[in-house]
C-alpha cells in the first residue's frame, strides 16, 4: 500500500509530496489513518539535520493521532476505529532491564518514529501497537496531539523526581513545553510560578494556572526569589543564568531540563554541594507513562493551546514555529 506523505528531500529543504510503499502489517502491528499531526521543534531539528542522525527523504510528524483502521491478530488494546496516538518512540528491544521496567523510553535500543521510519506528515502509518495509545474521549484531537511528545516531556519529570502537590515549583519559559507544564503542576497541587523573559505574558501564564510571575528580564527579580523552590522545570532551549536559577532552589531542590540550550551548562559545583541540591534531564515517557498522562490530562481538562492547518500548507505551518509565531503549538490536519 502506497502512503502519501511530505518530506524533505534534503537538508533544510522546503518538504515535498512524496510516496513511499508501506510495509506489511505485522501480527502486533496497527495501521492508523492519520486526522492530526503536531509540528514540534525537534521536525524542524530533523528537517535541518541539527542533530546529525537524520536521513533524507524524511517525513516529519511525531505527534500523530488518528483512527485505527486494521489490526494484528496479537493486537489487544486497540481495535479497528479506536483513536489512537503515536509520539516520538517507534520500537524499543522489549529485552532490556529499562523495558522490563515499563522504562522503555530509555531503552539502548530505542527507535523514532520518524527517524528510523517515516513519520506523521501523512496519510496513514503502521506501527507496533505497543507504542499506538489509545486517546481517551475527552480530549479533543487536535488539542490532545501535542500532549504525545510536548505533554509527556513535562509529565514525565514530575513522576520521574516525585514532584509533590506541598511544593514550590517554577517553570522557565511558557511556550509550546511550558504552557502544558504550568497546567500539569497546578492540576498536581503545587504552588506554581512562571518565569518568562515577557512581561507580557504574566496574564497569559496566570490563565494556564500559574500562582506567581517572575519577568526575568527585569534587573533583580530572579535575585527576589532566592531559596523559594523545591523544583525548577526549565523548557526552553535559550541559555539562562543558571547560577541565578540554583540560587532559585531551596537546600535539596532540583533544577531539571527538557529543553536543550544552545550552550552546555556552566554550573557552580559550591552551592550544589552546600544546599544539596541537583541538576537533571528528562526526555520523554515509556508507553505506560503516556497512557497515564493522558488520562491526568483528560480528567484534570489539561490540553494543548494549538493553531491548526489543513497538511497541504505544511511549509506554512512550519515557518510559522520557526519564526516563533505559534501560540503555542501547530496542528496539521488531513
Amino acid at each position: 500500500m502506497k502512503i502519501s506523505c511530505y518530506a524533505a528531500p534534503a537538508k533544510g529543504a522546503p518538504l515535498e509530496p512524496f510516496e513511499y510503499e508501506s510495509r506489511e502489517l505485522g501480527p502486533g502491528d496497527v495501521e492508523v489513518r492519520i486526522t492530526h499531526s503536531g509540528i514540534c521543534h525537534s521536525d524542524i531539528h530533523l528537517i535541518d539535520n541539527d542533530w546529525g542522525i537524520s536521513k533524507y527523504p524524511l517525513v516529519p510528524g511525531h505527534e500523530i493521532v488518528g483512527v485505527v483502521t486494521r489490526t494484528g491478530p496479537e493486537v489487544r488494546r486497540l481495535k479497528v476505529g479506536d483513536r489512537a496516538g503515536i509520539g516520538w518512540q517507534s520500537g524499543s528491544c522489549r529485552k532490556c532491564e529499562m523495558c522490563a521496567t515499563a522504562n522503555e523510553n530509555l531503552c539502548d535500543h530505542s527507535t523514532a518514529t520518524c527517524v528510523n521510519g517515516f513519520g506523521g506528515y501523512a496519510t496513514s502509518i503502521i506501527m507496533h501497537s505497543h507504542f499506538a495509545i489509545r486517546i481517551p474521549d475527552a480530549l479533543a484531537s487536535e488539542n490532545a496531539a501535542p500532549l504525545l511528545c510536548g505533554g509527556i516531556t513535562v509529565y514525565t519529570p514530575l513522576r520521574a523526581f516525585d514532584v509533590r502537590p506541598e511544593m514550590r515549583v517554577g517553570v522557565i519559559g511558557i511556550g509550546g513545553l511550558g504552557h502544558i507544564g504550568i497546567q500539569f503542576l497546578r492540576a498536581y497541587g503545587c504552588e506554581v510560578t512562571a518565569f518568562s523573559t515577557s512581561p507580557d505574558k504574566e496574564t497569559e501564564a496566570k490563565s494556564l494556572g500559574a500562582h506567581h510571575f517572575v519577568p526575568t528580564s527585569q534587573p533583580g527579580a530572579l535575585a527576589s526569589v532566592a531559596g523559594q523552590y523545591h523544583f525548577i522545570l526549565s523548557t526552553v532551549s535559550a541559555d539562562l543564568p543558571w547560577p541565578s536559577y540554583i540560587a532559585a532552589l531551596r537546600p535539596k531542590g532540583r533544577l531539571c531540563i527538557v529543553g536543550v540550550p544552545n550552550s552546555d551548562l556552566k554550573i557552580p559545583a559550591f552551592p550544589l554541594i552546600g544546599g544539596q541540591k541537583s541538576i537533571s534531564g528528562s526526555p520523554i515517557g515509556s508507553p505506560l507513562m503516556i497512557r497515564e498522562m493522558l488520562d491526568f490530562a483528560a480528567r484534570n481538562g489539561i490540553k494543548a493551546k494549538t493553531e491548526s492547518m489543513p497538511m497541504h500548507r505544511v511549509n506554512e505551518a512550519l515557518a510559522h514555529v520557526r519564526a516563533n509565531k505559534a501560540r503555542y503549538r501547530m496542528v496539521l490536519t488531513n
